[in-house]
């Protein structure tokens, strides 16, 4: 089956063609970043009229790169939430639009699912059942993963998500939009050692996150840097390494937590934070202690993407699940609501 996967949830328009039996044969993506620098963070309106601009030009060109046409396409699955309602609406409309006129099938895809089944695009992919932790700029969970659709929710963040607190940490430190990646790169030219940030909800059982705690410790130690007129590039470099440490070091504390809970041999990690190299190195170190392995996409399908959502909407699209002919937009969409894959789905999951 060949499908078409939009990604159009935020900042990032992604298109990909996936084929059920050649795999990806195709996906481009124009990010945002640019046009959002200016404002520090994502205007929904811009986001939604810049999809408007870059979703049919950006189709054309994977049809071109990979050799088919419009006709050629089986199905076409779209992100439907979490996200942007007006960027939602934009792939949304579409998909469905394209549905429509080549008298295809249509499948709304679930944000998070697609992050946590990028994995499946390496050489090398997961087998189920697997621990997923998925951190991103809106999430930070750990799942227990049985099947496509058959998800248990170990723990989440009870505030803000690892990527939320990267991305304020970046503004305390004056740096750019996006924050995770300039985060890291200044970590990159800190010293060990010269501050120490805790490790929060890591001295109670549980398999839970917080990371607003942090986020005021990273505040309240520029504040006191900043009092003694010693807010250097040095200092910010130093307090930047401390944040990343103390974040890396939750994350891989309680993925080892869940591995042990759960029995399992497999982690994988998603989203963008995934592309962390720090957060890589420790979570591989800790795997090989534990005699387990880890899984993670290529960077390029850590962020946003088509190839993603093509690969996830597959899957389902295969095993009968499609839209009706309503638009599936879902700003806030619960995991758990997920039929598994082998659970028909006719006119979407929400009203």
């Amino acid at each position: 089956m060949l499908v078409l996967g939009i990604e159009t949830s935020c900042d990032e328009t992604g298109v990909a063609l996936y084929d059920s039996e050649q795999g990806l044969l195709a996906h481009a993506l124009f990010s945002q970043i640019d046009m959002h620098a200016d404002y520090g963070g994502v205007v929904p309106e811009l986001a939604s009229r810049d999809h408007v601009r870059k979703l049919l030009p950006l189709c054309e060109e994977i049809l071109q790169a990979a050799g088919r046409t419009r006709a050629d396409i089986e199905g076409i699955a779209y992100t439907a939430g979490p996200g942007l309602i007006g960027a939602l609406m934009v792939g949304g409309s579409v998909a469905h639009a394209l549905g429509f006129a080549l008298g295809i099938p249509v499948l709304g895809v679930h944000h998070m699912e697609g992050h946590l089944l990028a994995p499946m695009l390496e050489p090398e992919p997961p087998a189920f059942p697997f621990v997923a932790l998925l951190v991103s700029g809106g999430h930070t969970q750990l799942v227990l993963v049985a099947g496509i659709g058959e998800y248990t929710l170990l723990g989440e963040s009870v505030d803000d998500a690892a990527g939320e607190a990267f991305d304020k940490t970046a503004k305390m430190l004056g740096l750019d939009y996006p924050g995770g990646p300039r985060v890291a790169a200044l970590a990159g030219q800190g010293t060990p050692g010269r501050y120490k940030f805790p490790r929060p909800m890591t001295d109670r059982p549980g398999l839970d996150f917080s990371f607003s705690g942090l986020k005021t410790f990273t505040l309240n130690t520029v504040a006191r840097a900043r009092e003694a007129d010693d807010l250097n590039d040095q200092t910010r470099a130093d307090i930047a390494l401390a944040f990343e440490t103390a974040a890396v070091d939750t994350l891989t504390i309680k993925c080892r937590r869940a591995l042990e809970q759960t029995g399992s041999k497999r982690l994988v990690i998603a989203g963008g934070v995934s592309a962390n190299k720090r957060l890589r190195a420790s979570l591989e170190t800790m795997v090989a202690r534990l005699g387990a392995g880890v899984f993670y996409a290529r960077p390029e399908f850590c962020t946003d993407n088509g190839a993603m959502i093509a690969y996830a909407g597959c899957q389902r699209l295969e095993a009968g699940q499609r839209d009706g002919d309503r638009i599936l937009a879902v700003p806030r969409w619960p995991m758990n609501e997920l039929p598994p894959i082998n659970e028909v789905r006719i006119e979407g999951l929400r009203d």
